[in-house]
């Protein structure tokens, strides 16, 4: 049996005082990870990119991320949310002005690479925060609000940035981003109560990572990794790009088009989140533990996949939404994974879960391109190359799915 984590030794904060400057940096951060679905022809357009060299621009914002899971989950644990989300904004500010000025392939990944160095504390200082102020059974909750500010951020990256481009640019909106996370650094640093590390982290470099080895030793772990790996990862790698590129040359739809689509299923993710945020604690009392919402919306988003990429149905629209409302549920793999940890660890727990959620939207986001650009080297249509990443992605999809079942014995988190 996981071991129950401990009451968080603070007294809490208001909720409104903790919760909305973290929400504020959470929906900037997923604006930043989904705004290339729409600018992402722009910028194949003007810069004559490639599939692979759109994937691989896209993805440095999630490789850069990736790598700095480990090391801010222990910076966490030592300094605590404030300062250390803070400090990062202000890197991410200054990655967003080098994407509006950036000419050339170059600048413009690199760029995106310190962006999403930047936004890297924004869900991960949130979790920390909110343990140390609140009980374990308000996690779920806590969780769904967040994702609801991330919901919005992504919902604002689809259609309302679709109809921005054609009145400015994406430089300037890439200005105006700059100076919001600024503002959003600000924020954080003046308008939450200070609340360091926990003093027992203080110990070292090699303290700190015996707690890293001692989190990817554990079973627990390892039930939740590799659905956080291939179908956190690769909705992530879907809705940050390939979803726009697929209704356009699969299904023909123009860019206002399919940036609806995107909007719709954004908004629809919105009440996945808001239901979490609103319901989870209470249905837990009722016996329905977030564990078994995870496992239902997780199997349920791998079957609407399949509807899309199948092509079996012609609703389209109503696919998407679907998509987007029961992937939604996968964010419950963060507070389930840290469930199972001492709250000396949370930061690092939820970080090294969201190492492989980034290194598989990292993989799947440019693993996808290049293997569309494979095959259409060997003369299959780009639709059809399509069809093919996204039928490899629901296989590795399915077999994690089929793994967490198979450990469905193994010692629970509490609900």
């Amino acid at each position: 049996m996981s071991p129950k984590p401990p009451t968080p030794p603070n007294p809490p904060t208001p909720l409104s005082r903790l919760l909305l400057p973290f929400a504020a940096a959470y929906f900037l951060s997923y604006f930043y990870r989904s705004a290339n679905a729409v600018i992402g022809p722009e910028l194949a357009r003007e810069l004559g990119l490639s599939a692979g060299d759109l994937g691989l621009l896209t993805s440095t914002y999630l490789l850069a991320f990736c790598l700095a899971q480990l090391p801010l989950g222990m910076l966490l644990d030592r300094f605590g949310a404030r300062r250390v989300e803070s400090a990062l904004l202000v890197i991410a500010a200054i990655g967003a002005g080098a994407f509006a000025l950036a000419d050339g392939m170059g600048g413009l990944a690199g760029a995106r690479a310190v962006i999403g160095l930047g936004v890297s504390a924004c869900l991960m200082a949130a979790f920390k925060a909110f343990s140390q102020h609140y009980p374990p059974e308000r996690q779920a909750s806590l969780t769904g609000w967040m994702m609801t500010a991330g919901g919005l951020g992504a919902l604002a990256a689809t259609a309302p940035l679709e109809a921005l481009l054609d009145v400015t640019g994406w430089r300037q909106v890439f200005g105006v981003l700059a100076v919001a996370t600024l503002t959003a650094a600000a924020w954080l640093f003046f308008g939450i109560p200070e609340n360091g590390g926990d003093p027992h982290n203080g110990a070292g470099l090699a303290a700190q990572w015996r707690g890293v080895r001692r989190i990817f030793a554990s079973p627990h772990f390892w039930r939740f990794a590799p659905l956080g790996l291939t179908m956190t990862g690769g909705f992530m790698a879907v809705q940050g790009l390939w979803s726009m590129t697929w209704l356009m040359q699969v299904n023909g739809y123009t860019r206002a088009v399919a940036a609806d689509h995107l909007a719709a299923m954004s908004f629809a993710m919105l009440f996945t989140y808001i239901g979490i945020g609103l319901l989870s604690t209470r249905l837990a009392r009722r016996g329905i533990p977030p564990i078994a919402l995870f496992g239902t919306g997780i199997g349920l988003s791998i079957v609407m996949l399949a509807l899309i990429a199948s092509e079996a149905l012609p609703a389209t629209r109503t696919l998407w939404v679907a998509y987007g409302i029961c992937a939604g549920f996968g964010t419950l793999g963060y507070s389930l994974t840290a469930a199972g940890f001492p709250l000396a660890l949370a930061g690092r727990a939820t970080t090294a879960y969201n190492l492989l959620v980034f290194a598989g939207g990292f993989g799947a986001q440019w693993g996808m391109g290049l293997l569309i650009d494979g095959l259409v080297a060997r003369g299959h249509d780009a639709p059809g190359s399509l069809r093919g990443a996204f039928g490899l992605l629901l296989l590795l999809q399915a077999a994690a799915f089929a793994w967490f079942l198979w450990r469905r014995r193994a010692a629970l988190p509490p609900a």
